[in-house]
């Protein structure tokens, strides 16, 4: 048989395996970094039981970066870390890995070394009675996927979430499951801006995840964001509290506690976190990013202390906050430039330091991306229509950004605080030309909108009559 026709068997039998090379996994080359450094981070500290599949996961990350010879020293890793922490379940845990294995080789051209794997692949497979012979269906496979999904990205997450879905229908007691599960949900439940009260259900699996994990901060501190989330800050506290005062998995706490304390209003507090977990993780575009928020909440603390009219040492307190935040920012968006919400944050404060053409930028690199749902893009085009009503003093680009939020019919808090801004910008503007036929339909449309059908009524004929006398 000719070199060919051996490696297209070969690549036929790799199709039919259950790895990372086969998942699908939707990663953008521009996150590759990002993701990298986040692996890292995860290996040296989270503490967790649940090790094997983050080095699998380096291991294609490794590959995706050209450096295969490194993702087998990975792959390594994972083998050993199988004997001590699943010794019951090894065999299924190593087919991931064999998987990985087979694939790698096969890219490396080493066809005989990638068949090799094929061969341990099939042999478990026959001994595991699986009707295929390079596929098993078990939940400790599914586990597996559903880890390597969820470290991938939000456009992961989905699929995340229905592998440890699957999982726990065969084991719903599984504690490693149950956590994987529930770090979905939460996640999930970060993209939905509906009301607090279906975060209930967010709780609830936290709530199992760490009846069953009773050691896990990380869990905890997700909990606590969670009440905080549904108003319950008090209670949300206390599981903060909890997480600090075990040593496990500091850095990943500190990240969390750091978040609550910034939206509790107590910035020196965060920052203080988050300069710690900084010290261990520089590259970390979330803490990064996390920092940036602060100091933008410390910007919005001093104008509000001063009624909007910062002079003197408040001023000059803000020009500096505000090099701080564009500062981290800025940094965070290198490492993850698909980082959607970092964008609008550094526009944001961009514009804090009056340079509106970067803010302008930001804007347009974001609304380029179209990779969020639609309750996020109202949310930017509200944002830019601010931008462009205070800013840029240009009412009319301001009026077109905000009826692209209105046209996305979805109910959200963004259209709403659209279709207010555009009807108060209007009635301004019809203030100084009643007879302005467009922006009587835009009025019109904007109590359509809001299911005012009379007073819609009311202004589109208004409209008629002015275009019937022209």
């Amino acid at each position: 048989m000719s070199k060919s026709a051996d490696e297209d068997q070969v690549k036929d039998r790799l199709q039919q395996l259950r790895c990372h090379f086969t998942w699908k996994l939707v990663i953008e080359d521009a996150e590759v970094p990002d993701l990298e450094n986040r692996v890292f981070d995860e290996i040296d500290f989270l503490d967790t039981k649940f090790n094997v599949a983050i080095h699998n996961l380096l291991a294609y990350v490794k590959h995706l970066t050209g450096q295969n010879k490194e993702a087998l020293q990975s792959l390594k890793a994972a083998e050993d870390l199988i004997q001590t922490e699943h010794a019951r379940q090894s065999d299924v845990r190593r087919l991931v890995t064999w998987g990985n294995y087979a694939w790698l080789y096969y890219h490396m051209g080493r066809l005989a070394e990638a068949q090799i794997y094929l061969d341990k692949v099939e042999n478990t497979c026959k001994q595991l009675a699986s009707p295929s012979c390079y596929t098993v269906e078990s939940p400790e496979m599914d586990c597996e996927e559903g880890w390597a999904l969820l470290k991938c990205g939000g456009k992961n997450y989905e699929r995340a979430k229905a592998c440890f879905e699957k999982a726990l229908e065969v084991d719903p007691e599984n504690p490693e499951f149950n956590t994987g599960y529930a770090i979905a949900v939460y996640r999930l439940e970060g993209f939905n801006t509906a009301p607090q009260t279906d975060k209930t259900f967010c709780l609830h699996i936290l709530k199992r995840a760490i009846r069953l994990n009773p050691e896990d901060a990380y869990m905890k501190a997700l909990l606590a964001l969670t009440f905080q989330d549904i108003g319950q800050e008090a209670e949300g506290e206390k599981y903060i509290e909890e997480a600090l005062s075990n040593k496990s998995s500091q850095t990943y706490v500190f990240r969390y506690a750091a978040k609550f304390y910034r939206r509790k209003g107590s910035v020196d507090k965060a920052l203080h976190f988050l300069n710690v977990a900084l010290r261990a993780t520089p590259c970390s575009a979330f803490l990064h990013h996390q920092a940036g928020l602060c100091y933008r909440s410390q910007i919005f603390q001093i104008k509000k202390a001063t009624k909007g009219q910062p002079r003197g040492r408040d001023r000059e307190h803000i020009d500096r906050v505000t090099k701080l935040a564009i500062s981290h920012l800025e940094f965070a968006l290198e490492q993850k430039p698909t980082m959607e919400i970092a964008y609008i944050h550094l526009a944001d404060m961009y514009s804090e330091a009056g340079n509106y053409s970067k803010a302008e930028d930001a804007y347009k690199t974001v609304l380029s991306m179209k990779s969020y749902g639609e309750e996020k893009l109202q949310e930017i085009y509200f944002k830019y229509g601010r931008f462009k009503e205070f800013q840029r003093k240009s009412e009319d680009d301001a009026i077109i950004s905000y009826l692209k939020a209105i046209t996305i019919e979805k109910p959200s808090f963004s259209r709403d605080k659209s279709l207010s801004a555009l009807e108060k910008l209007v009635l301004k503007k019809l203030q100084t030309n009643e007879a302005d036929i467009e922006n009587l339909s835009i009025l019109g449309f904007v109590y359509k909108s809001r299911g005012e059908m009379n007073k819609a009524l009311e202004y589109y004929e208004q409209a008629l009559r002015l275009a019937a006398g022209f």
